[in-house]
């Protein structure tokens, strides 16, 4: 690679330390967690306030040079990386956001927190728990995923049937334009009525309207007595008349994921360990939390239930998290098996049964392996094939399948550049139009994640 002075003129206002132009270094921000989604990066830039952001964009702007900004490269459907066959002149410049990691103190009263962009959910959860108050967003990758990126996807995971997806807990935002100004604010008022809510706009958008540099974000009541239990039940429609009685009666319920036979098989072997139930077609990982000790009131319930075929509990962290590893494991089993096609969609719960039937029909077809789990009450599945043979033919039944069942194509993965083409399953012609004018205006030379959430 030659001379670049853009890459010069950001060493000026970062530090040279921060643009990084080493190949071997670049590599590992090019690739998403897939495996499946890689490109090519100009280089890397790394700023460490909202000021150095912003001196980027309009160094970036002025040239028409795109920029991808990446969090903790969780992302699992392209979102966060160059897009593949860019020759080095026309790459990205990747703006990693890990160094605006800032927390500010904890506000007991209003229940908020300042946090940077790239801190992580775990570093948003111990600083919040630091003051005897919690987060009301988790998922497996907590450790490093980035509130910047969760943001960005109005990611959801397990807590969203007490607390709602990411974008309920943005209680303010802060971010750069493509032209490099900044907007919004971070006052966290819970009332305020003067037009354009930025957090509300920003949220979903996938780095394709603003660089998020920062939020203020809601906190949750720290709810110590937990009950967890894992439950085998017949089928999936049993697992949904089950969800039914468990959203009926149960006042702490803070999340019901459902794992398939098969996943749980997975996730089983690559633990070396032997699933606390067996005997279903479906398995139903339910959670309390409470203020008071919330087991004799899930008991009630789960004996009651003549869905329940087999049922194991705990309340103690250990046992606890041996019973969450079935579930919070199951990525990590399905990547050491292989380089999977994801597929993240939702459709309502009544339809769940329905979907998966569908989804297996396919991919036998085609030769390949479904293993299934996600989030019962949103009837969220993701939808994991291994050995995929004919991705095309499989992404292409999934999401219309979904979308015929009155679903979602994308349910908190985003669309990224792997569901793109499928953009009209979701949104009409005059949305897409509509999302379209609301982009240009905003990055007028289109250099924010190009070929995300819009055809090139």
């Amino acid at each position: 690679m030659g001379a670049d002075p853009l890459a010069d003129e950001l060493r000026e206002a970062l530090g040279p330390e921060h643009v990084l132009v080493d190949r071997d270094v670049v590599a590992g921000y090019e690739t998403d967690w897939t495996g499946r989604w890689t490109g090519t990066a100009r280089f890397v830039v790394r700023p460490g306030s909202t000021s150095e952001v912003s001196r980027v964009m309009a160094a970036c702007g002025e040239r028409g040079v795109p920029v991808v900004v990446q969090g903790g490269n969780t992302g699992l459907v392209g979102g966060s990386v160059p897009r593949p066959g860019s020759s080095w002149r026309e790459a990205a410049v990747v703006l990693s956001a890990l160094r605006l990691s800032e927390l500010g103190e904890v506000d007991a009263g209003a229940m908020q927190v300042t946090a940077g962009s790239g801190v992580t959910l775990a570093a948003w959860r111990g600083h919040a728990r630091h003051a005897d108050l919690d987060t009301p967003v988790d998922f497996a990758s907590r450790d490093s995923a980035t509130v910047g990126g969760a943001i960005a996807t109005n990611a959801g995971g397990s807590r969203v049937v007490r607390f709602g997806t990411m974008r309920s807990q943005v209680a303010g935002i802060e971010a750069v334009l493509a032209d490099g100004s900044v907007i919004g604010s971070l006052a966290g008022l819970p009332k305020e009525t003067v037009g354009l809510h930025w957090p509300s706009v920003l949220a979903g958008s996938e780095g394709t309207l603003g660089v998020i540099t920062a939020a203020r974000l809601r906190l949750a009541p720290w709810f110590r007595q937990v009950a967890t239990a894992m439950v085998a039940t017949a089928d999936i429609d049993a697992a949904v008349s089950l969800l039914a009685r468990l959203r009926g009666e149960l006042t702490c319920l803070d999340s019901i994921e459902i794992v398939l036979p098969e996943a749980l098989e997975l996730v089983a072997a690559h633990l070396s360990a032997t699933p606390p139930v067996s005997g279903g077609g479906a398995y139903v990982l339910v959670e309390c939390a409470d203020h008071r000790d919330p087991v004799d009131e899930l008991v009630a319930v789960l004996d009651g239930s003549d869905e329940v075929l087999d049922s194991a509990m705990s309340t103690d962290g250990p046992g606890r998290n041996r019973l969450i590893q079935f579930r919070d494991r199951i990525t990590e089993s399905i990547a050491a098996s292989g380089v999977p096609l994801k597929l993240d969609v939702a459709v309502p719960p009544a339809a769940l049964g329905e979907l998966v039937h569908a989804a297996r029909r396919t991919v036998d077809g085609v030769g390949g392996r479904l293993i299934a789990f996600g989030h019962l009450a949103e009837g969220n599945m993701h939808l994991n094939v291994l050995e995929p043979g004919n991705i095309g033919r499989i992404t292409e039944s999934v999401l219309a399948t979904a979308s015929r069942l009155g679903g979602t194509i994308s349910a908190e993965h985003g669309i990224g550049l792997a569901k793109t083409p499928w953009l009209h399953l979701a949104r009409s012609s005059a949305e897409l139009s509509a999302a379209a004018a609301v982009r240009s205006a905003l990055d007028p030379r289109g250099i924010l994640n190009p070929g995300v959430l819009a055809p090139l």
